[in-house]
């Protein structure tokens, strides 16, 4: 099944890893951490993990660690402004619940 980036969000991560000079890709993964027990954690890559899956979509690599990804199975990732804000956006279809501030999940 794997991950799912939307053209808005493989544009962005192309422009930021352009401007970067370096990096293969993205990297999406999950930590425990805030009030509903996991958040997301993105960081780009520069060297990949022996165990990394590696999603690709749009000319974006997404590298996603064998501990993560059942977690994040299905999950489209989209990057939306809405009026002055402006972010990436999960879609994820294993999240049983989120937290108020939109910050942490529950699986």
């Amino acid at each position: 099944m794997g991950i799912v980036l939307t053209q808005q969000a493989a544009d962005h991560i192309n422009r930021h890893l352009e401007k970067r000079g370096k990096g293969l890709g993205l990297r999406l993964g999950v930590r425990p951490a805030g009030c509903s027990g996991m958040s997301y954690q993105l960081e780009y890559v520069d060297e990949q993990g022996a165990d990394d899956q590696v999603f690709e979509q749009f000319g974006v690599r997404v590298y996603i660690d064998p501990q993560s990804l059942p977690y994040l199975q299905g999950t489209q990732l989209d990057y939306a402004r809405e009026g002055l804000n402006e972010g990436f956006k999960f879609s994820n279809p294993n999240e049983k619940a989120s937290c108020g501030c939109g910050e942490s999940f529950t699986v």
